[in-house]
């Protein structure tokens, strides 16, 4: 039996998919056991736990209509153990192994003949630590939808049972002229806020020389960075503004000192993220798919003051919600949803090499459960998520908080930046000069 059909910002995430922008996801998780690391016992567990996701059990497939779209179908040949490997470091001599492996492993695309997943558990770090490395295919689900996936494969949270698919049954079989009357109906109820976002994005595009713009690489270098959440407190309270608008300022101030390093000009200059919003609802069938829209943020990276930078991003965000998700030239991923999927199939590689004319980079929050995580009774130390970098960019940014800490993901373009060491060292720095000003 077919399965759930891809929406059309679904098929665009997997046409722009090439060796040099390969368009998954990533989380590095960490935990630190208090004995031995049993690996067999690990991944037969999580190979047990990844057959009952259906999502994990299906691969995309071409459908016969609407043109051009596709459905998920279950994967006769899926078997959840050969999506799983386990790697154990032989050298710890790199100044940080984990994060070289995971970069190596990042830079590789997923299969799309297959489920597009990928599951690493590296052993031998240091201090007897172990990590999961997870890909998932942003075709597959959004970060939110990622969160679902991942957390089933965890301690203590509820298990689904096996089913040829996911989401509610699918409905009853309707003629071409049914589907293309729904179509036109659903285009023309849209039609004027459609228009609005497409006359916003015109209006958005700019000159396509980013000031960190990167040639096409299958290499990519990854940094982890983590901030105590007690901190960005203290600066809300002395500066207000969100916990987020704080992140933002933070990494605007990293951003500044890591293209000073490059020695590039950074006064006077922005350098615009696209800031991903989720669309999705409550409700449990919504969680397959990507619900997306976003905001666009001018990050003040020629403002040497670290509070001057925090109220600027304040107010760009404050613009951004004023307006909402589903305005402005940021929603252009809700215009990329209600393009026929042919359109994309034709255009989607076009499209995303011009992604510099609208945005420099990406920064991105992934949602991630308060309540204390564990695999196989080890409780979970670190969460570091990573997001696609868009074609001729450099930098991608995502930021998950978990427990008492911010967690930061950095994900380089590896022809354009060598290390990201100065980068991540740049948000430490950031960080501390903003919090000396809470006072």
């Amino acid at each position: 039996m077919p399965g759930p059909q891809l929406s059309a910002l679904d098929v665009a995430f997997l046409c722009m998919e090439s060796e040099t922008t390969p368009m998954h996801m990533g989380a590095v998780v960490t935990f630190r056991p208090h004995g031995q690391v049993h690996a067999r016992k690990l991944t037969a567990l999580l190979a047990e736990r990844a057959a009952l996701l259906p999502k994990l059990r299906q691969r995309p497939r071409t459908a016969l209509f609407p043109p051009g779209a596709a459905i998920w179908a279950e994967d006769p040949d899926f078997v959840a153990s050969e999506h799983i490997s386990h790697h154990h470091l032989s050298s710890l001599y790199e100044p940080d192994p984990l994060s070289a492996y995971a970069s190596r492993w990042m830079g590789r695309p997923l299969d799309t003949g297959k489920p597009l997943w990928d599951l690493h558990l590296v052993t031998g770090l240091p201090d007897g630590e172990f990590a999961l490395l997870l890909k998932l295919h942003h075709a597959l689900t959004d970060g939110a939808g990622a969160y679902a996936v991942a957390v089933g494969l965890l301690d203590g949270l509820p298990r689904v049972t096996k089913r040829t698919h996911s989401g509610a049954e699918p409905p009853a079989p309707r003629s071409p002229v049914d589907a293309v009357k729904e179509v036109l109906g659903t285009t023309l109820a849209q039609a004027g806020e459609t228009a609005g976002i497409a006359s916003s994005v015109v209006r958005a595009t700019r000159s396509p020389l980013s000031p960190i713009s990167a040639p096409p690489s299958t290499e990519r270098r990854l940094g982890f960075v983590r901030l105590d959440t007690g901190e960005i407190r203290r600066i809300r309270r002395a500066h207000g503004g969100t916990a987020n608008d704080v992140v933002l300022a933070i990494l605007s101030g990293a951003l500044r000192e890591w293209m000073i390093n490059r020695g590039q000009r950074a006064d006077d200059r922005t350098l615009r993220a696209l800031i991903p919003v989720s669309v999705r609802g409550r409700s449990a069938e919504q969680l397959g798919g990507n619900k997306l829209s976003g905001y666009l943020c001018e990050l003040p990276v020629g403002l040497d003051d670290p509070v001057d930078r925090l109220l600027a991003v304040q107010r760009e965000m404050s613009r951004n919600k004023a307006a909402g998700p589903a305005r402005g030239a940021g929603a252009f991923p809700l215009l990329a949803d209600r393009m026929p999927p042919m359109l994309h199939r034709l255009g989607s590689k076009a499209a995303g090499l011009a992604a510099p004319l609208l945005f420099d980079l990406v920064v991105t929050t992934v949602p991630v459960p308060p309540n204390r995580l564990s695999l196989d009774g080890t409780k979970i130390e670190g969460v570091y998520p990573f997001v696609p970098l868009a074609p001729r960019q450099a930098i991608g940014i995502a930021v998950a908080t978990y427990r008492d800490s911010v967690h930061i993901g950095l994900q380089a373009n590896g022809a354009a930046v060598s290390d990201v060491g100065s980068l991540r060292d740049g948000v430490l720095k950031s960080a501390a000069r903003l919090l000396d000003t809470a006072h």
